[in-house]
């Protein structure tokens, strides 16, 4: 369904018609987005100002110019591009901490290195290279912070100065939302430097469109060989997605083999008519499956295991699969309660725990849809939101247990999609509903694909154990 108001803010007469009239409209920016698969230079001719204080000046430069983007820096880090700028024909822009931006440029992203901030005091260095610069980020621009993790310190005032980056970015993200920009905090454990480049490349490019808000921490507790293939990145591997016969799961579906994945496309006996057209569109395969019978583990473990489907395991699992049953809890049945947490949760704790046997791979990756739902709660949905909080605490607790195998667990919490069942909803409420993020604007099916797709790359093994909202700001929940 296309979001009617997106699409009149395009039109500078309407814009400038509100404007006049004083009209309460929210005027959301229409969001840049790939098409196609991933490309070797997500940032080509991109302007990224780097405020590069901290020990990641080198990481930084590995990163930007590779990836076709321009580093405006500003202070004395701008030596350590100066290389990586030969080698990729992107030289650094050097510009003096307090000097005013040069007239004319836009900056399609701020990047920030925090990590040598220790004391309360140390935060003014935000205020003094973002007050002069934010003016000049661009409409879908980006601003990344890069600290280290809060629980890092054991000297408490360092630690609520890491704390406070995130507060920072929150409210930075709901100030630059109005033109499509977003902000994200990044915080990296010792040691997990190598592993902060394929992140950054995701953020600064237009397939994080809908991501904003969001802490991300990246450690390196999963064995990674190092590899992160730009372009791609799951050649010749293979991947499931349950509820893959329409909507999110259809998107995910097409995102994970333009990659280069053979997928394994799943869904309920009676909707194999749409998964067949799927399956057959992304040259994968099919699964019947109803994923709260209690022989489904044993029966998705063994179709991967057959040798007839020439799986031999799975790389990549995403639980997109769920359903709503909403009511009140005083109205609710028993069958609306036990159907909501067999699919949301059951399902995804016994599917996974099969196919840990022997059916996935040495580096597998695990992605399971939550809520932000299941982060806020939410009014007629007990049921639902008891399951998808559930789906975090199991993702959480099983992280640890296989990082050592080099396999990854993340949860990603979706606000407002343009789906199906949202155009479903009562006109007000939906309207209501896309309004009530920093971007103004509901996500798009395709903004879910993106972000699976990242987590199961290669890339993404410094992210494990976390629950990543995809809302667009939303301003409910945490």
């Amino acid at each position: 369904m296309s979001d009617l108001l997106v699409d009149l803010s395009q039109q500078p007469m309407f814009r400038q018609a509100v404007k006049q009239l004083g009209l309460p409209l929210p005027m959301p920016e229409k969001l840049r987005r790939p098409r196609g698969p991933w490309e070797e230079r997500p940032l080509q001719d991109r302007n990224v100002v780097v405020f590069a204080g901290g020990a990641l000046a080198e990481v930084f430069a590995r990163t930007l110019a590779p990836a076709g983007a321009t580093p405006h820096v500003v202070g004395e880090a701008v030596t350590a591009f100066v290389a990586p700028g030969e080698a990729w024909g992107r030289p650094p822009v050097a510009h003096a901490p307090g000097d005013t931006p040069p007239e004319g440029l836009r900056a399609d992203a701020l990047l920030f290195d925090a990590t040598s901030l220790r004391s309360p005091a140390d935060l003014r260095a935000l205020y003094d290279a973002f007050h002069p610069w934010i003016g000049h980020l661009g409409r879908c621009g980006r601003v990344i912070v890069v600290g280290r993790p809060a629980q890092g310190f054991t000297n408490a005032a360092a630690a609520a100065t890491a704390a406070a980056l995130d507060g920072f970015v929150r409210s930075v993200a709901k100030e630059v939302g109005r033109k499509g920009a977003t902000a994200h905090s990044v915080f990296v454990a010792e040691g997990a430097e190598a592993r902060l480049p394929a992140l950054l490349r995701f953020l600064l490019s237009d397939r994080s469109a809908f991501l904003t808000g969001q802490p991300w921490t990246l450690d390196a507790r999963v064995t990674h060989d190092g590899k992160a293939p730009g372009v791609r990145p799951l050649e010749g591997q293979t991947a499931l997605v349950t509820g893959a016969a329409r909507g999110i799961g259809e998107s995910i579906a097409h995102a994970l083999a333009a990659e280069g994945a053979r997928v394994v496309c799943l869904d309920r006996p009676g909707d194999e008519g749409p998964l067949a057209q799927v399956a057959s569109a992304v040259k994968g395969l099919m699964l019947a499956l109803d994923i709260t019978d209690p022989d489904a583990p044993a029966a998705l473990r063994a179709f991967v295991r057959d040798p007839a489907n020439a799986l031999g395991h799975l790389d990549v699992v995403v639980h997109n699969a769920g359903i709503t049953r909403d009511k009140t809890l005083a109205r609710m049945s028993p069958e609306y309660w036990d159907q909501a947490v067999a699919v949301n949760l059951t399902a995804v704790v016994d599917l996974t725990t099969a196919l840990l046997e022997d059916a996935l791979g040495p580096q597998a990756r695990i992605v399971c849809l939550s809520s932000v739902s299941g982060l806020a709660g939410n009014v007629g949905q007990s049921n639902y939101s008891a399951s998808k909080a559930g789906v975090v605490g199991y993702v959480r607790a099983l992280a640890p247990a296989i990082a050592e195998r080099g396999m990854t667990i993340n949860a990603i919490a979706p606000g407002f999609i343009e789906t199906r069942l949202t155009r479903a909803m009562p006109a007000m409420t939906r309207e209501v509903a896309r309004r009530l993020s920093a971007l103004g604007q509901g996500g798009e099916p395709r903004d879910i694909a993106e972000l699976v797709t990242f987590l199961a790359s290669p890339g993404s093994a410094g992210l494990t154990g976390q629950s990543l909202r995809a809302c667009g700001g939303m301003f409910i929940g945490a």
